[in-house]
């Protein structure tokens, strides 16, 4: 099977919804993330959305991306072997209920990767107004896809810097992952993929049971960065990133790392690793910028 990149460029049909306090509660609680900034709609302030809440909101197109492709010769079929394999959102100002969004995406570029081929989404989500509020950039591999045309990107993929070689994390944090954990973010935020809650499905792909989602355990290291890192402000995070390189298993134990601090033009970079109980990286090149 192969994918040309060519198909690099093209466009998906627009999406167009609106971001209630319901969606917002829901994404937060999927992750066990107690912080009121997500639930209290007492404040004068109002609620905040979860830093990772936009990869909810992509998934109305991802989950459906056959729909919205604009080409009718895309070859469809490379998709079903797709893995997430980076993710990155950069927040333009806060998301908050209420927000109406357009999102429009392409495909942003195909690059050739030793295990298959490499495409990466770009999401541009806008309000009412036409300003932006976030962009993802979504990376699939495509495993056994070869790469025909060479490598094409239509714009700059977001430049994430490397973490300075540390000899011991600054902190690390422990968590408990129920086992029910993927079933709950799979219903809380409708990102809905059955290796993630389907064992007879896990089986026929090879899979040693069922996995946490790969946006949850990226959420719940951010879940730890807002608390010791941004002092429970959630909308102090502009910059997102990360690679899924491991598998977490409901009913195991994670351990996040942050591994190093650096000054921004904006504020801060902090650098993390999530490992899963055998020590393996789950997400690697971990990296958020909090102003």
């Amino acid at each position: 099977m192969e994918i040309s990149s060519e198909f690099a460029g093209t466009r998906l049909k627009p999406f167009t919804m609106q971001v209630d306090a319901r969606q917002i509660m829901n994404y937060a609680a999927a992750v066990g993330d107690h912080n009121t900034r997500y639930f209290d709609d007492r404040r004068s302030a109002g609620l905040a959305a979860h830093p990772m809440q936009p990869v909810a909101i992509t998934w109305n197109i991802t989950g459906r991306i056959w729909e919205y492709i604009e080409a009718d010769d895309f070859p469809l079929d490379a998709l079903l072997t797709q893995v997430h394999h980076t993710e990155t959102i950069v927040h333009h100002r806060p998301l908050v209920p209420g927000d109406r969004l357009t999102i429009d995406g392409c495909v942003a570029a195909i690059k050739a990767h030793p295990s298959g081929t490499r495409v990466v989404i770009r999401y541009a989500a806008a309000d009412s107004e036409g300003q932006p509020v976030f962009t993802e950039y979504c990376g699939a591999l495509l495993r056994g896809v070869t790469c025909v045309g060479g490598n094409r990107q239509i714009d700059e993929l977001p430049a994430i810097p490397t973490a300075s070689k540390a000899s011991r994390p600054i902190w690390s944090a422990h968590i408990e992952i129920d086992p029910l954990a993927p079933y709950i973010y799979d219903g809380c935020t409708d990102i809905i993929f059955p290796i993630h809650t389907s064992p007879k499905f896990a089986d026929t792909v090879g899979l040693p049971g069922i996995i946490l989602q790969g946006t949850a355990t990226l959420a719940m290291a951010i879940r730890e960065i807002v608390a010791r890192e941004a002092e429970h402000q959630p909308t102090r995070v502009r910059t997102i990133s990360g690679r899924f390189t491991g598998m977490v298993r409901p009913g195991s134990r994670i351990a996040i790392h942050l591994t190093d601090r650096r000054s921004t033009t904006a504020g801060r970079g902090l650098f993390f690793e999530v490992r899963n109980d055998n020590g393996k990286k789950a997400i690697s090149n971990g990296f958020a910028e909090v102003i």
